[in-house]
């Protein structure tokens, strides 16, 4: 069998979206309507307030968030 192991924060995303309910397009929504001079922090605080989204899932989506967006 040759399965591909997937890597960094993409790891994370099949228990995101069965845990939250919502595919990663909609966090990816969830995050771009943020305002755009938003920290990593404030983004990463944003979906445990807001979302109820732990820490480790809610720093995965914004680190993909913002490597997608050429931002570090």
């Amino acid at each position: 069998m040759n399965e591909t192991k997937v890597k960094g924060p993409a790891s994370y995303f099949p228990s995101i979206e069965a845990k939250y309910g919502k595919q990663i397009d909609e966090w990816m929504d969830v995050l771009a309507a943020s305002p755009a001079d938003a920290k990593h922090m404030q983004l990463v605080t944003l979906l445990k307030d807001e979302h109820g989204m732990g820490h480790g899932h809610a720093n995965a989506l914004v680190a993909h968030y913002r490597a997608s967006r050429g931002g570090a």
